[in-house]
């Protein structure tokens, strides 16, 4: 599929693919994928960050290549590696063999037959569909040194292998950086980015999600879901619930054939929508009635 023209038509695109995003959005993405240059996604877990890079990979018919960043992430990991296992079997059997070429064998063993490819040298490969979705996921649980190669790496879009020389991207993969904000991002990498901060939706537009992501929920249900988990997130929680437990809470309460929330329902499923013990214990007993009732009166006919 090739590139939208306009800002309507990347919210088109993303909405065929069950992800609902506002203007702003919407315009960042539509220059990011016009300039080429990559886009740095930052909010709370859950909002829809990693989302976005599926949907515009499916949206554009290319290939989601995905880097899971974590602490302790190198330059090695995330690029290439070379399968040692492979290249000690092809030296024992070189050796068995006798009379092996050295140089020719050095040669063949730091070929592209026993490289394993990373996310960051695959998506500096030529594909027929077009340039890969690139999603950098998490960044901020990388440390420093791995922002710095990254730096390199996403001004030029290529990569270095000592054995093989330089590989460079043919065409510039459609790069989404996420962040959770755990820690700060180093400016010189966002500098190279354009930057959208996603927030958690008002309440239309959590509803627009939900019906697009769970289409089946009653119109109903759906308002009341969504009506108390943005009640929820005004209280003082460890982790606030994202839209991602906002659309599987839904599921879990039509697994349960549920029509309408009640304190015990909500008791029965926190599991779905809270993630810590802590979070959880403050619901218990009238809290989640009074929180309920809170939501309901925000529904009411004024």
């Amino acid at each position: 599929m090739t590139q939208p023209n306009s800002i309507d038509a990347v919210q088109q695109m993303l909405g065929a693919q069950g992800y609902v995003c506002g203007r702003a959005l919407a315009t960042v993405v539509f220059l990011s994928l016009k300039l080429g240059r990559p886009l740095f996604l930052e909010g709370e877990a859950g909002v829809g960050k990693t989302e976005i890079a599926k949907a515009l990979a499916s949206g554009l018919n290319r290939r989601l290549i995905r880097l899971q960043c974590y602490e302790g992430l190198d330059a090695s990991s995330a690029v290439y590696e070379w399968n040692f296992p492979a290249q000690m079997v092809a030296i024992r059997t070189a050796e068995a063999s006798g009379g092996a070429d050295r140089g020719a064998l050095q040669s063949e063993l730091f070929s592209d037959e026993y490289l394993i490819e990373r996310p960051l040298l695959q998506a500096m490969r030529p594909d027929e569909h077009g340039a890969p979705v690139l999603l950098i996921d998490e960044l901020d649980r990388t440390d420093e040194p791995f922002e710095a190669f990254l730096l390199e790496a996403l001004s030029d879009f290529q990569v270095t292998i000592p054995e093989l020389g330089t590989v460079k991207a043919p065409e510039p993969p459609v790069v989404i950086v996420t962040s959770n904000r755990t820690r700060e991002v180093h400016d010189a990498l966002k500098r190279r980015c354009l930057y959208h901060w996603v927030d958690y939706p008002d309440f239309e537009r959590e509803i627009e999600i939900l019906h697009a992501r769970a289409p089946e929920a009653a119109d109903a249900l759906s308002r009341e879901v969504v009506a108390f988990v943005q009640r929820l997130r005004t209280e003082d929680l460890f982790k606030k619930p994202g839209v991602a437990e906002t659309i599987d809470w839904a599921k879990c309460l039509l697994a349960l054939d549920v029509m309408n929330l009640s304190p015990e329902v909500i008791g029965d499923t926190l599991g779905a929508i809270l993630k810590y013990q802590d979070d959880i214990q403050k619901l218990q007993g009238s809290e989640a009635k009074r929180i309920l009732d809170e939501a309901k009166a925000t529904l009411e006919p004024a």
